[in-house]
């Protein structure tokens, strides 16, 4: 998948070389944007399920290029970072006891976590309705950044990933609204160091969403 979309990211880019100013638009976006995720944690043997979301306001930068009266072809770019959730999720836990031994334990121990998303980049096209009317369909591209502090020790790396977006919007002028909804596939991340005393790593299994209401301006 990533092969394929590095080839359709050259095949646009090589479209937009060579053609005139006017047939190429270039423009700046602000997107309301409702970020959403859910998923489990499992932790020797033990399941943890949590819903977190977000709400903020994305800026972004595209170009487009028209290919005909009816379909628009583009990259949009982010060049910021998002926060997955609103706030850093914390918990504690005490463990009363470890595999293997006949000890009782007291140890108490705080992780907290938070993922954001950095460098999302989009391959788009529109469909023109009307003079002022489109539907949008395009190929999402985003690096999920894990921002952890377990004192179980568990570590998880960061993970590359793709999402189908869909979208309607109109246009006055330079002016132009957008409602979009991208649905991101499926994320499985595994810590690169086990608990103390659990000899299986921990498992995140997570679906993450977005939905966003963009303003753009044309130039």
């Amino acid at each position: 998948m990533k092969k394929l979309y590095a080839i359709l990211m050259s095949g646009i880019l090589l479209t937009f070389v060579g053609k005139s100013h006017a047939e190429i638009t270039y423009g700046v976006s602000a997107a309301l944007t409702k970020i959403e995720a859910s998923g489990s944690e499992t932790e020797g043997g033990e399941k943890t399920d949590k819903t977190v979301d977000n709400v903020v306001v994305i800026p972004s930068v595209f170009v487009e290029y028209a290919y005909s009266d009816l379909i628009t072809v583009g990259l949009d770019l982010i060049p910021l970072s998002a926060d997955v959730s609103d706030s850093t999720k914390s918990r504690s836990d005490t463990e009363t006891s470890v595999t293997g031994t006949t000890t009782t334990t007291s140890t108490s121990r705080t992780n907290k976590a938070n993922a954001e998303l950095k460098n999302h980049l989009t391959l788009y096209g529109h469909y023109n309705l009307s003079d002022t009317t489109y539907v949008k369909a395009g190929l999402a591209f985003v690096t999920l950044e894990t921002n952890e502090s377990l004192d179980t020790g568990s570590k998880y790396g960061n993970e590359d990933i793709f999402g189908g977006v869909i979208g309607v919007g109109m246009s006055e002028g330079p002016i132009r609204f957008e409602l979009s909804y991208t649905d991101y596939e499926d994320i499985s991340l595994t810590s690169s160091v086990a608990r103390t005393g659990v000899t299986t790593n921990n498992k995140i299994d997570a679906d993450l969403d977005t939905l966003a209401l963009k303003v753009s301006y044309t130039f």
